[in-house]
């Protein structure tokens, strides 16, 4: 559903900054070589795609060991997933800063700004980010904490914990190009706690807030039954994301999340079996779901990754 409501295209470069897996990049690799190139050319620019323009970082060891299984499964020449804390980059290990170093924010009219960048980290140019980061814990390192605008209170001082799905938004904003889009899956109460306005307040500073999708309780069972839903933002831009005051936000619910509430699959038989959900129409096999939704929505509101070529 995420990847096909943010449609990355073939000469766009993606990152999973919490990639567990890496369900988001396999599955943009799909995406891009099945609806970019014909038969004959799908394999070579499967490969070519995979090594070059994807990306996931996880802190979790045997995470990326899978991660990286699976993309060179996908297809992909080298594994472009690495192991470092995305929420501390001033100390991450050298093979991921000569990967994304090609991708860092040039600052050529402030020169200590550029220093810093090439020193730390900071700020990137994906197009394109998707990610469900860890909800659990927060984080009391003040090293880190002390780099995160959310982490300051309105007098000034900081706060002495946060909650990391809360840094991860302001750091995923980081990886993004002007323009750029993401995908965040957030608890639900992000959205609608009162004591968390300033952070949606912050977001809506920074992105046009495309869509909120909220998915059913059993989604992420066993394993969680928390509340979630997958926010959808495109970083403000003079020329691809104009900043507005006033405009519509897709939102949407699912009703069919594909399990039952001990977290087992619920299938329905189409000549074979299919997990039953509305999140979209698994390639015409399933109803219109609410990537198919989102998509008119895109096109009717001219947002320009659904742009008519």
């Amino acid at each position: 559903m995420c990847v096909k409501m943010l449609n990355p295209k073939v000469d766009e470069f993606m990152i999973d900054t919490a990639a567990g897996s890496c369900g988001f990049t396999v599955h943009s690799i799909f995406h891009v070589c099945g609806n970019q190139f014909t038969a004959e050319k799908w394999e070579r620019w499967k490969i070519e795609y995979a090594a070059h323009n994807v990306f996931g970082i996880d802190f979790d060891a045997r995470s990326v060991k899978i991660a990286k299984a699976l993309n060179l499964i996908a297809g992909d020449g080298r594994t472009n997933v690495y192991r470092a804390n995305t929420l501390d980059s001033r100390h991450w290990p050298e093979d991921i800063r000569v990967a994304l170093r090609p991708f860092l924010q040039r600052f050529p009219d402030d020169r200590g700004r550029d220093d810093f960048n090439h020193k730390n980290f900071r700020y990137f140019n994906f197009d394109i980010l998707m990610t469900n980061p860890p909800f659990a814990g927060d984080i009391e390192d003040t090293r880190i904490l002390h780099q995160f605008e959310l982490a300051r209170k309105k007098g000034g001082k900081w706060h002495n914990k946060m909650g990391r799905d809360i840094l991860f938004i302001e750091r995923n904003l980081e990886f993004l190009k002007p323009g750029g889009r993401m995908c965040i899956v957030l608890p639900q109460g992000r959205y609608n706690n009162t004591s968390d306005k300033y952070i949606r307040e912050f977001i809506a500073d920074k992105a046009r807030i495309l869509s909120i999708v909220g998915l059913h309780p059993s989604t992420f069972k066993p394993h969680t039954g928390t509340k979630t839903s997958v926010l959808f933002l495109q970083k403000w831009d003079d020329e691809l994301c104009p900043k507005k005051e006033d405009y519509p936000v897709f939102f949407a619910v699912s009703e069919k999340g594909g399990k039952d509430n001990s977290g087992d699959y619920i299938f329905v038989k189409k000549g074979h079996l299919i997990v039953d959900h509305d999140l979209h129409n698994q390639g015409g096999e399933l109803p219109e779901g609410i990537s198919e939704a989102f998509i008119e929505f895109a096109k009717s509101e001219n947002l320009s990754f659904w742009r008519e070529e």
